[in-house]
């Protein structure tokens, strides 16, 4: 189970990484296919919270799971937003305005922090319900390859070296291997903490899902990004299928 464990963190780890490579190395990424990947990934991430996280938290721990969806909805808040003044998904296209590096140390510790939890909820969900964790891993795998693309872009406006660009989408990478490490600290999962873990989760992606995702897909000029969330959705409910098929 731990090698599982670390194996689907690493895939997750390797798609920031190569979002964070394109940048560094100048190609620049179809908006179309950013667009595609993100509201793919909105509809999916909110149909996993809305279907599956929320009811299996509240079956586990009870009207307290409530506390710890707000706790885990207003962490990435804060690290994401509160203490950064400009950080949106996907390719950096205000090239023309450089950020602070200030900005670009606290869009790296958002970030850093979302991943950590990324990884910490690959690692419960498939410790206690394998099932239930390859779909917050395939959730996860989703937005993953726009996150390296939104740490390397704006590191690269803050006016930070190539190395230094790349490195970060590394950090981003590692941060989510380390949250999926807590499975060697974690190795008895009981239903109280599998609870507090599962609403947690569905705090930190609903936030990811609508207000991350969601307004940068509202904001393309095209009818078919918004349409594509609920081909999200569907591909959840196909997700599921197949992998009860296969699972169970």
């Amino acid at each position: 189970m731990k090698t599982q464990i670390l194996l689907l963190a690493f895939i997750a780890s390797l798609a920031v990484i190569l979002g964070g490579s394109l940048i560094v190395s100048r190609k620049h990424w179809p908006t179309r296919v950013q667009e595609t990947l993100l509201a793919l990934g909105a509809g999916f991430i909110l149909s996993l919270v809305f279907l599956k996280l929320v009811p299996a938290s509240f079956g586990y721990i009870g009207e307290s799971a409530a506390i710890w969806i707000l706790a885990g909805f207003a962490t990435i808040h804060f690290f994401e937003h509160t203490i950064v003044g400009h950080l949106h998904f996907g390719e950096e296209t205000h090239h023309d305005v450089m950020v602070s590096r200030t900005t670009g140390y606290s869009a790296f510790t958002g970030l850093f922090i979302h991943a950590f939890f990324d990884g910490l909820s690959i690692s419960v969900g498939l410790q206690y319900d394998f099932f239930l964790g390859v779909l917050i891993f395939l959730a996860i795998l989703l937005h993953k390859f726009p996150e390296g693309l939104t740490i390397a872009s704006i590191m690269s406006t803050a006016g930070f070296p190539r190395k230094i660009v790349f490195y970060s989408a590394i950090g981003i990478g590692l941060a989510t291997l380390l949250g999926a490490s807590s499975v060697f600290l974690l190795e008895h999962v009981s239903a109280e903490l599998a609870g507090i873990a599962f609403a947690f989760s569905a705090g930190t992606v609903t936030y990811v899902g609508a207000s991350d995702l969601i307004p940068e897909v509202n904001k393309t000029g095209s009818r078919l990004p918004p349409l594509l969330v609920f081909g999200g959705m569907i591909l959840f409910y196909l997700s599921e299928k197949i992998l009860d098929v296969i699972l169970r």
